[in-house]
């Protein structure tokens, strides 16, 4: 018989484990998006141990896969919206991609150098690439900077394949531009439009143009959309009817654009779209003429189906999934897409048939922890702000070789994601395992603003931002230590970018977490709204209110203007070429907490910018984290870990008692 090793209690957070920051930062591939090209699969992947660099990888017929993008320091990203997205296509067998370092479109033939289709010092951004064969060019989106020092112009352009030259403009006028799809007979164009001080999951509006015989648009038509619709990915089906998906009822479903309007093809209370942060992005596809393949979210789980569109018959496809994007179709009923669940991590799947089983090509690490060390998400509902229900996901703390002392419940780390339009995801992710498998719980919050239920629920944050938020992540917090599931008196919070300032929000105008960790995240509001690119130069109209009108509440709700509130030490981490978030907003706060004499932290990153790519960086935040949580809260972590620099670190006060109670705070 095999002998069973009984675990040993230790202080929660000391807890040895083999998920470490090294394998954090060196086995993980950010995988971005999928393409088809015939029966060839192309998708791409970050690297952090190239300092980020993304590379085209393609997966043949007959199963063979390579790298296939230009060597180093050749870069396959844009950063049009400064998110970017959309950085490549192919077209028999070629490639054609946006290079990070001067952001100009280029074609890679095989086994011949890159050749520049857009013009060298115009500063231009390309995404959203579609190929137009019979005109021999490219449609995709432009962002090209005013010369007057204005807000760069988006617009449609066509850029000739015989390159160099200046694109010619198709469509502008609309402050963004966005998934231009071009009619399988190469005669209409449909695209999406939106403008200040709309995001494009407010308003959107889809257009729709002929082509005349010199490949300019003629006259377009408003088909769908409005400023209060969100419409998302306009598709055309094989046999040429236009297709999209819309928010109209409250919930994005799909829906055929037809001469009397949108007709919904499938009415449900799950969301088939997704928050457009960046281009490109997929959520459905045709396998046939008649046939869509889709992915919807419900209630935290990704389901993937089929939807006949003649009958509305459904047949689901596969187990639900804790993640889905980037789903796209190919030739022969073929699809892939990005998906991963709570005990597999992301990875990029082939359907060779839509309904047989799934081929997964590539993982985004080919490092994965036993099933004894992953910590399988539980959905949670809380009562949050206002008393309305809000969301999340509870990773309970969980080691083999270890568990608590007796008396002892776990600390728990709240995560405050992004956006602050975006959700959590209960996909395997080793960077919340990270923290489970060392003795500490983890809490997804998805607070009122996010995607994944309902136009209702995202709207929870309009004008609210830092009051919705905030209280949902801090009555989630206390919601698990009145449950008994963790130490009340030992609860922590990160986030990173938006979920930064809900994090510097919570600890500034809330008394409930002993520590926290901003990543890039915002401490001045106002600073922001004027600060940050044209992307989201106006997304705070709507969070907070627009300026000068809403001063008031930009500054009630900016941690810098209240650092006398904040009385718990704070750990920052900042890339130094952040251009969403600059600098500046961590520096100021930190040199505010430093000269009240409260123990805080700062770590700014060379060659970073808005998330850390390098595999160093990587490394040094999760290592720096852990330290200084185990500093503050009284554990010694297992792991070796470089000293971390705290200013005022001998005003920390004493570990807190294990054991204490939400009811004690």
């Amino acid at each position: 018989m095999k002998k069973t090793t009984q675990p040993k209690p230790a202080p929660c957070g000391s807890w040895p484990s083999p998920i470490t920051a090294a394998l954090l930062a060196t086995a993980g591939r950010q995988l971005q998006e999928v393409r088809f090209d015939g029966a060839d699969l192309y998708w791409s992947e970050g690297r952090p141990e190239e300092s980020g660099r993304v590379v085209v990888m393609r997966r043949r017929g007959d199963g063979e896969i390579g790298e296939v993008s230009p060597p180093a320091p050749f870069n396959v990203r844009t950063r049009a919206h400064e998110y970017g997205g959309g950085a490549f296509i192919v077209h028999r067998g070629i490639l054609y991609a946006s290079n990070f370092a001067d952001q100009r479109l280029y074609r890679v033939r095989p086994g011949k150098e890159p050749e520049p289709l857009t013009p060298a010092g115009t500063g231009a951004r390309y995404a959203d690439a579609i190929m137009d064969e019979a005109r021999e060019r490219l449609i995709c989106v432009e962002e090209r900077p005013c010369k007057d020092g204005g807000e760069p112009r988006s617009r449609l352009v066509a850029v000739g394949l015989s390159g160099g030259g200046e694109p010619v403009v198709l469509a502008e006028g609309h402050d963004f531009l966005a998934s231009p799809r071009l009619s399988p007979d190469g005669r209409r164009l449909a695209w999406l439009t939106w403008d200040h001080p709309r995001m494009p999951w407010d308003g959107t509006e889809l257009h729709l143009a002929e082509l005349a015989r010199d490949g300019q648009l003629k006259p377009a038509a408003r088909v769908a959309g409005g400023p209060e619709e969100s419409i998302f990915q306009p598709e055309w089906s094989p046999e040429g009817e236009l297709f999209c998906i819309s928010d109209r009822s409250g919930w994005w479903n799909l829906y055929r654009c037809g001469q009397d309007g949108l007709e919904c093809l499938w009415k449900r209370e799950a969301e088939f779209g997704q928050p457009q942060w960046a281009f490109a992005m997929s959520t459905y596809g045709f396998v046939g003429p008649e046939q869509i393949l889709c992915s919807h979210r419900e209630r935290g789980a990704v389901h993937l189906a089929l939807l006949d569109v003649r009958s509305g018959a459904v047949t689901p496809v596969g187990a639900p999934l804790g993640s889905l994007r980037g789903l796209r179709t190919g030739a022969d009923g073929k699809a892939a897409f990005l998906g991963g669940t709570p005990t597999e991590q992301l990875a990029v799947h082939l359907l060779d048939h839509v309904l047989g089983e799934a081929l997964v090509v590539r993982r985004s690490s080919d490092e994965r922890p036993g099933e004894e060390w992953i910590s399988v998400p539980e959905p949670v509902e809380f009562a949050g702000a206002d008393g309305a229900t809000a969301h999340g996901f509870f990773y309970a703390a969980k080691n083999p070789g270890h568990v608590a002392l007796p008396g002892e419940r776990p600390p728990l780390l709240v995560r405050c994601h992004g956006g602050p339009t975006a959700a959590t995801a209960s996909v395997l992710n080793l960077g919340i395992q990270y923290w489970t498998s060392r003795g500490i719980a983890v809490l997804d919050v998805d607070y009122g603003g996010s995607t994944g239920y309902g136009r209702a629920y995202r709207e929870r944050l309009r004008g609210r931002w830092g009051d919705v938020d905030v209280e949902d992540c801090t009555r989630g917090a206390l919601h698990c230590a009145a449950a008994g599931w963790v130490d009340g008196g030992r609860l922590c919070i990160e986030g990173g970018s938006a979920g930064g300032y809900t994090t510097l929000a919570c600890l500034t105008f809330r008394d409930v977490f002993r520590a926290g960790a901003s990543h890039y995240g915002v401490s001045d509001l106002e600073a922001l709204a004027h600060e940050t690119h044209k992307f989201e130069s106006h997304y705070l109209d709507a969070l907070i209110g627009p300026l000068p009108e809403a001063a008031q509440q930009y500054r009630e709700r900016s941690p810098l203007h209240h650092a006398d509130q904040l009385s718990c030490p704070v750990i920052f981490f900042q890339g130094k070429e952040d251009r969403i978030v600059p600098p500046a907003q961590a520096e100021v706060l930190v040199g505010a907490l430093k000269a009240k004499g409260l123990p805080v932290a700062y770590l700014c990153f060379e060659g970073e910018q808005h998330g850390f790519r390098k595999a160093a960086s990587i490394r040094r935040v999760h290592e720096a984290q852990l330290a200084f949580f185990g500093r503050v809260l009284g554990f010694e972590p297992a792991d070796r870990i470089e000293p971390v620099a705290i200013a005022h670190e001998a005003a920390l006060p004493a570990a807190p008692r294990p054991g204490a109670k939400a009811s004690d705070l």
